[in-house]
């Protein structure tokens, strides 16, 4: 996700800023590097310690619990070899960012069988095993049996918001973000964003009231105080690339990567939210203005410096993220920007089509899942990006249903951004402006040779706006194959079944919006 990542040149250098732009991006421990409009993400800070030194002995009870192990380690090894199995949810068994990190991603099965050891057995901390653990329940989507209500909508906002609890996406403390839960204890004007959006959307869901020590007022309070009083980059005088949940301070070990002074995607998508926070709570507008707008005034950052590139990329941009970065500073400087939004949108359709292999046009531009269905959900209705967006949804359906007719078994596939099996940052474009379709690229741009990633979040939102067969499936799938979302929806599955089970503020802020926007369109 081009979650928090990229580094601005100069003011002075504005006449360049954005198509010169150089953005990196740090995952778990791999930096991602990335071009301005498309973005990076951090969902850990640094690579952890997974497994330490111990030594104990085994009690009789002990050995016996060790051996039960290995018989279900045995069985889970004879169900992985089985031939795969159509991915409808209907003949699929149940199983099991922004950290969405690979230090908890798993195989699963396909096939009906045991999809994960920990289904199978639960080992606690004395090392002894306990039963077999029965088959999970369906999940918020399956039980609903296709009747998508308001209420059935509410339970996944809530299910998503669960990652937005203190103590695990949120410090208890400072009520600053967590971007990746525990495992990632920091956080970038990106993500921050995400976390302000998500609030306003768990507040206009019924989640959260406005009221109470973790109501909608407490949090987002907390956040306005942070940015009005957060440190800033003496050099630069923009933020710091990445902050510390714990305490809010710069967070020096990726900050100290950054290569321009301050991240014009991560500002951009800050500014839609905090656009939409002055319409939220009005009380708000005047700091919020003093931030955004008189910045140099308050010992803030000059972020009206950066203007001029906005305005000159939208003349001749042609991608989604662009669109949605350009969105951000558009709502502060609707004068200077007049109709840039609209123009990138119009150079989109200007530029030419493309034909999938599937049969459906795109047009040539740079396009992918999260930039586009946040700019569905969080930014004013335009015609031209809803349509956008449902040519996209058509080309993920024909993909499907190709398969299907090829093989007999349909391909699932919800492209967007996030986190790897590889430790590397995931870029997966529907279409490109040089023709490519279905683009898997590294974090250097690069061909990336990866089973693609079903991202969870990509199909709840088509499921929200379009609740076709195809889509209600594929949620269906993913809810059977992935966790239960005791702490938020996990990243994804790959389209070989291996899991990404990480939770992040990317995946559950997305799929808070998507919810709320299925209340209330479709009440």
């Amino acid at each position: 996700m081009w979650r928090g990542k990229s580094h601005l040149t100069k003011p002075k250098e504005e006449a360049n800023i954005i198509s010169s732009l150089i953005s990196l991006r740090r995952l778990h421990p791999a930096m991602v590097c990335k071009h301005f409009f498309s973005r990076a993400s951090s969902d850990n800070e640094s690579e952890r310690k997974v497994f330490g030194r111990s030594s104990f002995k085994l009690s009789m009870k002990a050995k016996s619990a060790l051996s039960i192990l290995i018989i279900a380690i045995m069985l889970v090894s004879v169900f992985a070899f089985l031939p795969r199995a159509n991915q409808s949810p209907n003949t699929t068994t149940p199983q099991s960012s922004d950290s969405p990190v690979a230090s908890n991603q798993t195989k699963a099965s396909g096939s009906g069988g045991l999809s994960q050891i920990s289904d199978v057995i639960t080992i606690i901390g004395s090392g002894v095993a306990q039963a077999l653990a029965p088959p999970k329940g369906p999940g918020t989507i399956e039980s609903a049996q296709g009747n998508m209500t308001s209420s059935v909508w509410r339970q996944v906002a809530a299910n998503a918001w669960n990652f937005f609890q203190p103590g695990w996406g949120v410090d208890p403390n400072t009520g600053l973000l967590r971007s990746g839960g525990t495992d990632s204890p920091v956080f970038t004007d990106w993500d921050l964003g995400v976390y302000i959006q998500a609030v306003m959307d768990a507040n206009a869901s019924g989640l959260i009231s406005n009221n109470g020590s973790w109501g909608s007022s407490a949090r987002l309070e907390k956040v306005v105080s942070f940015l009005e009083t957060r440190p800033l980059n003496a050099t630069t005088g923009y933020p710091f690339w990445f902050y510390q949940a714990a305490d809010g301070q710069d967070y020096h070990a990726d900050s100290d990567l950054a290569t321009s002074p301050v991240d014009v995607a991560d500002t951009g998508r800050l500014f839609v939210a905090l656009s939409n926070l002055e319409a939220f709570n009005s009380s708000l507008i005047l700091r919020i203005n003093n931030i955004v707008l008189y910045g140099q005034n308050f010992n803030r950052s000059n972020y009206a410096a950066l203007v001029p590139g906005i305005k000159a990329e939208s003349q001749s941009s042609t991608s989604i993220y662009a669109y949605y970065i350009a969105s951000g500073f558009e709502s502060f400087w609707p004068n200077q920007l007049f109709n840039a939004t609209n123009n990138i949108l119009n150079n989109m359709h200007s530029a030419g089509n493309v034909t999938t292999p599937e049969g459906v046009s795109l047009p040539l531009a740079a396009i992918l899942g999260d930039p586009l269905y946040c700019s569905v959900f969080e930014t004013s209705g335009n015609v031209q990006l809803m349509a956008l967006a449902h040519q996209v949804y058509l080309a993920h359906e024909a993909y499907y249903n190709a398969a299907l007719q090829a093989t007999g078994t349909g391909q699932y596939r919800a492209f967007s951004e996030g986190g790897s099996l590889s430790y590397s940052w995931t870029y997966e474009w529907v279409v490109l402006p040089d023709n490519r379709t279905w683009a898997v690229l590294d974090s250097k741009n690069q061909p990336f040779d990866i089973s693609p990633i079903i991202y969870t979040k990509i199909a709840i939102s088509f499921l929200a706006l379009y609740n076709t067969t195809f889509a209600y499936n594929m949620v269906v799938y993913l809810e059977s194959t992935l966790p239960t979302p005791v702490h938020g929806y996990s990243e994804g599955v790959d389209e070989s079944e291996a899991q990404l089970t990480g939770t992040g503020s990317n995946t559950n802020g997305l799929i808070i919006g998507a919810a709320r926007y299925a209340i209330q369109n479709n009440p």
